[in-house]
């Protein structure tokens, strides 16, 4: 038994490209032929002259919203090139700053704390033996007992300076902190202005742009009713000359006339045009007259012709109903007398067949046969 198996192959790249060029095809004929504006013949070219002007007014706003907008921008990214430039000049201070207080304050000889970056800090630290008052000699190298403090007027006076320089630090930081929020202040009022004053120009701007778009319109309106109107007094002059030509053409045309022959049709003489057609002249009504009048002596010698030949019928019907009533008659006597003669014949017949009878009864029939008679002659014929 052999076994079917199904295989999915794929498409065919050409069928599957044909068959979507066709797809593409219709709908661009769908497209096409449900397309409204496509199908409508004609335009108004008076809107369409309408809507070109709206789009240019709409065009010119636009473009000053857009100088207006350029303009702002071109005003914040200078605020924003100030602000960027402040921020770069405040930042440089402070690490001018920053780096003259490690010159001054931060020097190798007066921290405290490891470079790990250096592994020969310690042996550059700690020479060798000094004497006693060493400062690199802690209690552990037995060179300082408890209770001793033979530098103590040192430390303190380092403790001062230490001290002052912390005051002075702190004073400078919160000196630098006010004259930053001043500044910041400063900054901010002035950005505050600038938007205040680009708030006003814009305002300017937008009633500028308002005003003269408001003129524009009215410009554009007082124009478009100017020629309307103009239009107008044309049409009105064009309809005036119109209808005087018209009134010129009926007074000197054959229109308004009563001559018979603009009536006529040029290609039938025996028709007339029906809106040249005036009515019939005298002639033409005085021989329909007599046509007419012909016509009503044919019609009643017409008439009386057929009242004679329905009186000849009918005196031709009543004869013939007197004849048929006659030979009814006729009929009837005959039959009478028909059934008179059948009557008597049949009587005679009667008599006849009654005398026939009884000479067969009384003459021929007299020996009746028996019943040995009927014995004998069944017996004979077997």
């Amino acid at each position: 038994m052999r076994k079917m198996y199904q295989v999915d192959l794929p498409p065919d790249p050409k069928e599957v490209a044909a068959i979507e060029a066709r797809r593409n095809q219709e709908r661009e004929q769908q497209s096409r032929f449900f397309n409204v504006r496509t199908r409508v013949m004609g335009v108004d070219v008076e809107a369409l002259n309408n809507q070109v002007e709206e789009r240019k007014l709409q065009e010119a706003t636009e473009r000053s919203k857009e100088a207006a907008y350029g303009t702002n921008q071109v005003r914040y990214d200078l605020v924003a090139q100030m602000l960027e430039k402040e921020q770069a000049e405040r930042t440089r201070r402070l690490a001018k700053k920053v780096q003259n207080f490690r010159e001054q304050r931060q020097k190798l000889r007066n921290r405290c704390e490891l470079d790990f970056w250096n592994s020969n800090q310690l042996w550059r630290e700690f020479p060798a033996y000094l004497g006693d008052n060493a400062p690199y000699y802690g209690q552990a190298s037995l060179q300082c007992f408890s209770g001793e403090d033979l530098e103590r007027a040192t430390y303190l006076r380092m403790q001062q300076e230490q001290f002052q320089y912390s005051l002075e630090r702190q004073l400078q930081e919160q000196q630098q902190a006010r004259v930053d929020e001043n500044c910041a202040d400063m900054l901010n009022d002035q950005l505050r202005l600038a938007m205040d004053m680009r708030a006003a120009q814009l305002a300017k701007l937008e009633e500028s742009c308002r005003i003269a778009m408001m003129a524009a319109t009215a410009s554009a309106n007082k124009a478009q009713a100017v020629k309307l109107a103009e239009q107008q007094r044309q049409e009105h002059q064009r309809q005036q000359e119109a209808n005087l030509v018209e009134v010129q053409n009926q007074i000197t045309s054959d229109l308004l006339t009563e001559n018979p022959q603009v009536a006529q049709n040029p290609v039938a003489p025996h028709r007339v045009l029906p809106y040249c057609w005036k009515g019939m002249t005298p002639e033409q009504r005085a021989t329909i007259r007599k046509v007419q009048e012909t016509q009503h002596h044919e019609k009643e010698a017409q008439r009386q012709a057929e009242q004679a030949l329905d009186a000849k019928w009918e005196s031709q019907a009543i004869n013939l109903a007197q004849a048929a009533k006659e030979l009814e008659e006729q009929e009837r006597e005959l039959c009478a007398e028909f059934r008179r003669g059948l009557g008597s014949f049949n009587q005679q017949l009667a008599m006849e067949q009654n005398a026939q009878q009884n000479y067969l009864n009384s003459i021929i029939y007299t020996n009746q046969p028996t019943a040995q008679y009927h014995l004998q002659f069944n017996t004979s014929s077997r």
